[in-house]
């Protein structure tokens, strides 16, 4: 069973490269960030043609998270974890799905970026890393078989990044931060890809900016997260580099994690 994370940067714009990803590599299941649409406009008609079946949960112009099963419907089980947005009014923003898909719990989350930091929008990235972690042990605690994945907007290790100094100030990559994730991790959960890749250098996300894609100016931030029953199961994880590099890609490129049946 293999399980895919793809923070695809606009799914409208990016739909032949979606598209050409899930021909070509086929996953099982695949996670998809910041959609940036509404619910009404999402192209469930276009997978469905392609034999998966979609859960989404949108928002207009930014954020959004969808769950892809292929063959069969995932069963939603949560949407949101109940954090409301930085500023005042707002409500909550569309970061979080849950679902079940042949007997492992999936969690897809776009966790907040965090910059300006400090300030209100790095407040709003510890409480929503806190929301998280709430209920993620509440599922280790189920002993349910689950997998978490998605754009955690966090470099956890000084070797996930092409240079520390030019991320030092940057939200990603702040002390809090870090500390957050690591909470959750010491709670029971598998980095898959740390773990196979423990001296670094594997990059998920490069700038659109500063040629920082031909320069592998690049650093870690879509994760693979594993339940111990999950993480038992672990066969390979890996990164798809190569759509990083195709015509009108996204920033960051796919992630996937393979577990035994």
């Amino acid at each position: 069973m293999r399980i895919a994370s793809f923070n695809i940067n606009g799914i409208k714009a990016r739909l032949p490269r979606l598209k050409e990803w899930l021909e070509e590599t086929r996953p099982t299941v695949a996670c998809l960030q910041e959609i940036k649409t509404q619910d009404e406009g999402f192209p469930a008609d276009e997978f469905e043609e392609m034999g998966y079946k979609a859960i989404w949960h949108g928002q207009k112009s930014f954020n959004g998270v969808a769950i892809l099963s292929d063959g069969t419907a995932p069963e939603e089980v949560r949407r949101g974890l109940g954090v409301d947005g930085p500023k005042e009014g707002e409500g909550e923003q569309s970061r979080y799905i849950e679902a079940d898909v042949n007997g492992v719990r999936i969690v897809n989350l776009y966790l907040p970026n965090g910059n300006p930091q400090p300030g209100p929008k790095f407040d709003y990235k510890l409480e929503w890393m806190a929301a998280l972690r709430e209920r993620l042990q509440e599922l280790l605690a189920s002993e349910q078989p689950t997998v978490v994945v998605g754009d955690f907007n966090v470099i956890p290790r000084d070797n996930d990044v092409w240079s520390v100094k030019a991320m030092a100030g940057d939200a990603l990559m702040q002390p809090e931060s870090r500390e957050a994730y690591t909470r959750i991790l010491n709670d029971g959960w598998t980095d898959a890809l740390g773990l196979l890749n423990p001296r670094g250098g594997v990059w998920t996300y490069w700038d659109y900016q500063a040629g920082a894609w031909q320069r592998d100016h690049g650093f870690r931030i879509d994760h693979l997260l594993l339940s111990p029953q999950t993480a038992d199961r672990l066969v390979s994880a890996g990164v798809d580099r190569e759509y990083r590099g195709r015509e009108k890609a996204s920033d960051h490129t796919p992630v996937w994690v393979e577990i035994r049946d």
